[in-house]
């Protein structure tokens, strides 16, 4: 979708937004962008992976390379990812959803290979931002069909309109260290948005949105996608907070040997 494709669905995209806290847009990418993204992901893996710090690289089994659950900052170390977080619609439809500038923090590579993808466990993205106010937006793009055996998202729908965050704890799912452990009240159930999807799909939600996935419980098929993450320029970002909950965190995975 290019930029006036958006502007010319900038009403109903910010409703959806402000009134449900998610927007889903199917065909956000065409099928040839979405064979060249894949192609790039898999030449990315190929020849960079192996450089990458540990904790950019999340493997569901330590022992197999193969088994990639999570990648960090494809943006910093790749110009065609780069690219395609500074200047490709999604950072447009970001402008759009939280109404102005934005400042681009994160572009991840998510996978929950076959058989093994485990859940996400419900959280809410601006848990982990350190910023004030929570002015952020997080989006997924859809890079192979996903429906409910491979680990759909699912989303509270208004959930971002509550005060603050919900109570979060340690998870122990790598990638995901913090989670709601109060999670599935009879609000939580009765408010839940499954969003199986075809390649392309685009999905983009408030950071304060609680959603989760499901593992994958197909035997032959993946659950492959990129994350974005966009911060509004009205907010401020504690740099040092932030810096000091990765260390902790990096520690923590290192001593349980899990990165």
């Amino acid at each position: 979708m290019d930029i006036s494709g958006l502007e010319a669905a900038r009403e109903d995209i910010t409703r959806s937004y402000r009134e449900d806290g998610y927007v889903a847009l199917e065909g956000f990418f065409g099928p040839d962008a979405i064979r060249t993204i894949n192609a790039e992901v898999e030449r990315f893996i190929a020849e960079r992976v192996p450089s990458l710090p540990r904790e950019q690289v999340y493997l569901e089994n330590r022992d197999d390379p193969t088994s990639i659950k999570q990648l960090q900052k494809l943006h910093e170390h790749d110009p065609f990812f780069r690219s395609l977080m500074e200047e490709g619609p999604v950072r447009g439809l970001a402008e759009i959803v939280l109404d102005g500038p934005v400042s681009y923090r994160n572009m991840q590579f998510f996978n929950k290979p076959a058989g093994v993808g485990q859940p996400t466990p419900p959280h809410q993205d601006g848990f982990y931002f350190h910023l004030r106010p929570c002015l952020a937006a997080t989006a997924w793009l859809a890079l192979e069909p996903v429906d409910e055996e491979t680990g759909c998202i699912h989303y509270v729908r208004g959930s971002h309109k509550a005060e603050g965050f919900r109570p979060h704890s340690r998870t122990g799912t790598l990638g995901f260290s913090q989670g709601i452990p109060d999670f599935g009240t009879v609000e939580d159930k009765a408010n839940d948005v499954g969003f199986p999807a075809q390649s392309g799909t685009l999905l983009i939600h408030d950071a304060r949105t609680i959603h989760w996935a499901g593992g994958n419980r197909s035997r032959t098929r993946s659950r492959r996608a990129l994350g974005f993450i966009f911060y509004s320029e009205r907010a401020t970002f504690d740099e040092a907070s932030w810096a000091a909950y990765q260390a902790r965190l990096a520690a923590e995975l290192a001593s349980a040997g899990k990165i």
